[in-house]
């Protein structure tokens, strides 16, 4: 969904986009990669600055050396286009239909470097791993204190004040999409974006945006009142996602990376109490390749 023009379209006006189609030799399209100036560096070009990560998305065909020849010929473009470097956010393992890290691979040839690596825990619901006694201890807490839950988009302009009020006064930031943004996301991707509430005696006090995939259900957004803090409404919310995702016939429940602002290094608290619903760590890489070298390396590699 990320990767749809319906999506990266909803914020056209913040970027200038210099996306590429990737084309064989037979003329036919085999790949496509979502890209944009960096706000804040005009050389610098990133894949993408307004998703949570940008790839390269192909067809199975870019494999090994023509993966290598694929990364070489954007690198050289895109120095032709004026541009010094390359940030390259990967896609994570479990947004892949299939094993495909040819991508960083061929990074590594033309001598990418790792500058940052994000920590996110996600739920392998075919292998899950056990819940914490904690956790389960705070959902029997919100079931007996008569929380209830709804999958409903209709309560999303209320949730919204919530989540903006909450990102504000612990972190001093808003929410990545406005409320008109998300509703016009919605309305492109009705079946990928979803809203899980929580509400008792009549009053809503949180709960989840999620974002599906092909195989993936992750968690955008998660937001209580301080009455749903008391009553642990998050865990009804979290175990209700990771129901609707095994429901759907989903792989995986991605809670997210859980990063402190400004790349300070991990939130432990917040990825302890992710790990605890039955999480294993996922890393998403971030490369930066410098455009010249790229040139350079090219012909070492042999392309």
């Amino acid at each position: 969904m990320l990767h749809t023009r319906r999506f990266i379209d909803y914020h056209g006006d913040r970027f200038t986009d210099r996306s590429m189609v990737v084309v064989n030799d037979g003329g036919h399209m085999a790949g496509v990669f979502p890209a944009a100036e960096d706000p804040a560096a005009r050389q610098t070009l990133t894949s993408h600055p307004g998703l949570s990560y940008g790839g390269l998305v192909h067809d199975g065909s870019l494999r090994g050396d023509s993966m290598i020849t694929t990364v070489s010929a954007l690198a050289a473009r895109y120095l032709d286009l004026g541009f010094t470097t390359l940030r390259y956010k990967s896609i994570p393992a479990i947004y892949h239909a299939e094993p495909a890290d040819d991508d960083t691979y061929a990074l590594f040839r033309l001598g990418a470097v790792l500058y940052r690596r994000d920590l996110s825990a996600t739920v392998d619901l075919a292998n899950r791993g056990k819940v914490s006694q904690r956790r389960r201890r705070s959902r029997l807490k919100a079931e007996r204190a008569g929380v209830k839950l709804r999958d409903s988009w209709a309560d999303a302009g209320e949730y919204w004040q919530i989540l903006t009020s909450n990102l504000d006064r612990r972190h001093g930031v808003a929410p990545v999409h406005s409320l008109a943004e998300i509703e016009l996301l919605h309305s492109r991707f009705p079946d990928e974006i979803m809203l899980i509430t929580a509400e008792h005696q009549g009053n809503l006090i949180g709960g989840a945006v999620f974002f599906r995939s092909r195989c993936v259900l992750h968690m955008q957004y998660s937001a209580t009142t301080e009455a749903g803090r008391e009553l642990s409404a998050t865990d009804m919310v979290m175990e209700r996602g990771i129901g609707l995702a095994v429901e759907r016939g989903l792989r995986y429940f991605d809670f997210g990376v859980s990063m402190l602002s400004g790349d300070r290094g991990l939130d432990d608290q917040l990825y302890e109490f992710k790990i605890a619903f039955g999480a294993g760590g996922l890393v998403q890489d971030y490369y930066e390749l410098d455009l010249r070298l790229a040139s350079d390396r090219a012909g070492d590699a042999g392309h």
